[in-house]
């Protein structure tokens, strides 16, 4: 009889080979889930920008609502917020932009901010994720509470986005069909 000995070698390699390698992966894996949120809204969010025209940044849907330039100048400024209270690094200065800026000076500081966001998100790891850290209004808040209030801003800004995008005519880059949605 002939023994098969592909069944015991795919075993061992993935003890010595490939277990080890997926727990690594799953050390942190809020934080691991965090980062690619980030990246995740961050092709969105500047991909929606590119596409939305430079002409309506003043557009508002209604009076109570902001301009999309002001959505833009704000998801810069939130990611920077955000990032350095989670990571604890300096954002890098904006320099001089406001909701009036051009769409060029908007995009490039949304991308500066997804930038820092990257970098700065980089090494934090789960075991920090209890650390106390300061918010809004002066209010102490767990890091943790930091990356789920983070995840729900990017999907409100995203929706918002979105929302602009179709009522100028354009589709929001999750609806577009040459686009995939884990991308």
């Amino acid at each position: 009889m002939k023994k098969n000995l592909f069944g015991p070698a795919i075993a061992l390699a993935f003890v010595f080979g490939l277990a080890p390698l997926a727990a690594r992966a799953q050390q942190n894996p809020v934080t691991n889930a965090m980062r690619q949120m980030v990246k995740q809204h961050a092709n969105w969010l500047v991909a929606g920008a590119e596409e939305y025209p430079a002409n309506k940044l003043n557009f508002r849907p209604t009076p109570q609502q902001w301009t999309f330039g002001h959505l833009m100048w704000h998801i810069a400024n939130a990611n920077d917020f955000f990032c350095s209270r989670i990571s604890g690094d300096k954002a890098p200065a904006l320099g001089h932009i406001t909701p009036h800026s051009s769409k060029a000076v908007l995009l490039a500081a949304m991308k500066k901010s997804f930038n820092f966001c990257e970098q700065s998100l980089a090494n934090v790891k789960d075991s920090e994720l209890d650390q106390k850290v300061s918010f809004f209004g002066g209010h102490q808040i767990t890091k943790g509470a930091a990356v789920i209030a983070m995840a729900n801003d990017m999907a409100d800004h995203y929706a918002q986005e979105s929302m602009y995008l179709r009522l100028n005519g354009h589709l929001p880059p999750t609806a577009m069909p040459h686009r995939h949605m884990g991308k």
